[in-house]
């Protein structure tokens, strides 16, 4: 079954500042707005929650919008995406400041970290969707323009006064909390993000941005060195055995290969990996992506170190009892017994830093910390330790 695509909280902006600037110019309620997204698709929308501000009595013959604002809801498509389905506003007013202003309000997050997309002090509305939302209100100004000629506002761009533009998400403090945004220190709401409009379900995009997003904070916070852990098994483990601040912690998912990547794109100098056995036995055999959908090699390749280690007489039944193991704890135990475990365990951790290295074509030294049982170290590399002591403890 093909998934449905959907958009993104920046089109949702952008459609709502665009039927908000269309409600100031004309004094009249908008049902649909039309946008087309930076990846090419047109989103429709409609316009919810339409409220026009008149500076004098409605009746007056001389009254005139000074703001207009409205809302569309977020439709995220079958992407399991926490905004889908909450409402994002915009309120459309005139200004003194020529141009086109934006800023964030109700429950849109401020940035108070460098090293984002916008500096410190900035509301978290991401310069693609500041782009969608300045052409879509140049859009309908420029229809304006072409329909009011003759009046004499519309006689000379230069009498046209600014617009600001001020997007909004209600329910968005609340759904902050269940996002990336307080780990990069984005505070108060959530962001305003995309870069094609389009939200892909399961997007494999969104998740790289937003480990790019977390090292592009360490990095600017001064950290040569980034620790990084699959989920949050791997951060309670760094957490609570090292100390380590939750917020220095990139949690990269499955994406290894990529996260390795970004962060030789970021400048630093080494990495240390952290996780579970059960994920990370995977990279000690070059599995780049360590999602089960790209396969179970977990008991191939713990056979295929374990065999070097293991008297020749017992190695075909060492390898039976590995293949009947469903979990890596337990297959720990089978190498315990057989005493090869330790072994096993250290050259399956060297493995893991040789691939580390190559996936960043040398850029970057690599660490490892290999855990069991969430919460037992079973291996480290040698310098694990200081690299922790001198970066993060």
């Amino acid at each position: 079954m093909r998934l449905r695509c959907g958009f993104t909280t920046g089109s949702c902006a952008a459609a709502a500042a665009a039927a908000a600037a269309r409600m100031l110019l004309t004094g009249e309620s908008v049902q649909e707005a039309e946008i087309r997204t930076p990846g090419g698709p047109v989103f429709r929308a409609q316009i919810l929650e339409q409220k026009i501000c008149y500076e004098e009595d409605q009746g007056s013959e001389s009254a005139r919008p000074v703001c207009a604002s409205c809302a569309v809801r977020k439709d995220g498509g079958d992407d399991p995406d926490i905004t889908t389905g909450t409402l994002i506003g915009a309120e459309v007013s005139w200004s003194e400041q020529p141009g086109i202003t934006i800023d964030g309000g109700t429950g849109i997050g401020r940035v108070t970290k460098p090293g984002l997309d916008q500096p410190v002090g900035a509301a978290a509305i991401n310069h693609v969707p500041r782009q969608m939302i300045t052409a879509s209100v140049d859009s309908v100004l420029e229809v304006w323009r072409e329909e009011h000629a003759d009046m004499p506002l519309g006689k000379s761009p230069d009498t046209i006064p600014g617009l600001r533009v001020i997007i909004s998400a209600p329910e968005g403090e609340a759904l902050a909390v269940r996002t990336f945004n307080p780990k990069l220190g984005i505070t108060g709401g959530i962001s305003i993000l995309g870069t094609t409009g389009i939200v892909e379900p399961m997007s494999d995009r969104a998740v790289v941005e937003t480990i790019r997003a977390q090292m592009s904070v360490q990095k600017a916070e001064g950290a040569r060195s980034v620790v990084m852990a699959p989920g949050n098994y791997g951060l309670a483990f760094l957490t609570q055995k090292y100390g380590i601040r939750e917020d220095r912690v990139v949690l990269i998912s499955n994406y290894a290969a990529e996260a390795v990547k970004l962060a030789a794109e970021a400048g630093f100098e080494g990495i240390l990996l952290a996780g579970h056995i059960g994920k990370l036995v995977k990279i000690a055999g070059g599995v780049r992506n360590t999602h089960s959908m790209y396969g179970d090699l977990r008991m191939e390749i713990l056979w295929e170190i374990a065999e070097e280690y293991c008297a020749e007489q017992e190695r075909e039944k060492l390898k039976s009892e590995l293949e009947d193991c469903v979990m890596t704890d337990a297959a720990l135990e089978v190498l315990d017994r057989y005493g090869v475990k330790e072994q096993t365990a250290q050259e399956m951790a060297r493995r893991i830093c040789g691939y580390l290295e190559e996936w960043s074509e040398g850029k970057l030294r690599a660490e490892a910390i290999v855990f069991a049982n969430k919460d037992r170290e079973l291996v480290r590399t040698e310098g694990a330790e200081e690299l922790l002591r001198r970066e993060i403890l």
